[in-house]
């Protein structure tokens, strides 16, 4: 009655003298609200964060899609502007030599091995001519 009376801009006992106003403020608070959209349930707010929910997670999605999409845009505009021309050519041209540059890695491996096989051959006999020089043959007389 207070809030009532307050909002009216009357005092209390003025809803207490007129019986018929009074009747009514009781008749109206005694029935429960009409359903509307401030009406809440439960099931609706669990309904509303689900929806949330899912909002959230196609927002981020499409946020993240949108960085990259930024990112390559930006990298694209840097890399004419550093007069490197486009960059998906230059890394087609960096792949290509890429991959020139691993062949040419067995290639130099290879060789690198045979060399070692020479090496140690080299080795071998010098250790032999060496062990002949150390100790020449004595004769028999």
């Amino acid at each position: 009655m207070s809030g009532i009376a307050r909002r009216a801009g009357v005092d209390r006992t003025f809803l207490y003298r007129h019986r018929d106003l009074l009747g009514v403020i009781q008749t109206q608070a005694a029935e429960p609200p009409p359903p509307g959209p401030e009406t809440l349930s439960r099931p609706s707010l669990m309904a509303d964060l689900a929806n949330a929910q899912d909002r959230n997670t196609r927002l981020a999605e499409e946020n993240r899609l949108l960085r990259e999409r930024l990112s390559a845009v930006l990298g694209e505009e840097i890399w004419r502007e550093a007069g490197l021309g486009s960059a998906a050519a230059n890394i087609d041209q960096l792949q290509l030599r890429g991959i020139e540059l691993e062949q040419e890695t067995v290639e130099l491996r290879r060789q690198l091995e045979e060399c070692q096989e020479d090496l140690d051959a080299a080795r071998s006999v010098n250790r032999e001519y060496m062990a002949r020089l150390n100790n020449p043959p004595t004769s028999s007389s």
